[in-house]
């Protein structure tokens, strides 16, 4: 036995209206989408070029429900890129918010966090320096101490 690949699949109101926003801000391509005649998508995948992104319109009647509806998200998806500060500015030219400036982080990343206006978070990091999980640890530490 073994996982052949993980797919991240998120919920929204207005998949169709989310899938235009991500193809602003990321530059994704739709794969393709499986719509119900009243326009409502029942499943939509998004290329992401390394990997796939599933997502759906919301179905209350089938306890399925976005950020929006439950009041905010229990997580976010990490887009590790080329430049954040510049896929940062690109999300929010589309419509995302700012919930964190991108600055260097002690993992060894630049990085910050966005929320697209379907209420899902996304970290959008780039790597700036090579760290080992000890000094990673380390400097974690450091930082608690403070």
């Amino acid at each position: 036995m073994r996982v052949h690949e993980l797919f991240p699949y998120i919920r929204v109101k207005n998949a169709a209206k989310a899938i235009e926003f991500y193809k602003r801000a990321f530059g994704v391509t739709e794969k393709f989408r499986l719509t119900e005649p009243s326009g409502r998508i029942g499943h939509a995948e998004l290329d992401f070029g390394c990997a796939t992104l599933m997502l759906s319109d919301e179905y209350p009647e089938c306890g399925i429900q976005g950020p929006q509806t439950i009041g905010g998200t229990s997580f976010a998806v990490h887009l590790h890129v080329d430049n954040a500060d510049a896929w940062i500015r690109r999300a929010v030219d589309a419509g995302a918010t700012v919930l964190r400036e991108p600055k260097d982080e002690f993992y060894g990343e630049r990085a910050g966090v966005v929320r697209d206006p379907y209420g899902h978070e996304w970290n959008i990091g780039h790597e700036i320096e090579k760290v080992t999980p000890e000094e990673m640890q380390r400097r974690y530490d450091a930082i608690l101490r403070k």
